[in-house]
């Protein structure tokens, strides 16, 4: 139970530094950065996934 208390305070400070940063013009813009960094990963991995799926799924189609 001590874990899970520790693991919730964790996430509501990150949260709260998170907000924190975004208030300042600097903070904002690393956030941004760090935003286009993600999606970009995210968007990576998904054209990625769905080549291997259409890949595959031709490969079954066989």
């Amino acid at each position: 139970m001590k874990n899970v208390v520790w693991f919730l305070l964790g996430i509501i400070g990150g949260f709260i530094a998170a907000h924190l940063m975004n208030k300042d013009p600097r903070g904002h813009e690393l956030l941004g950065e760090i935003d286009a960094r993600v999606t970009e990963f995210t968007d990576r991995l998904t054209d990625a996934y769905r080549a291997q799926e259409a890949r595959l799924g031709s490969d079954v189609a066989e």
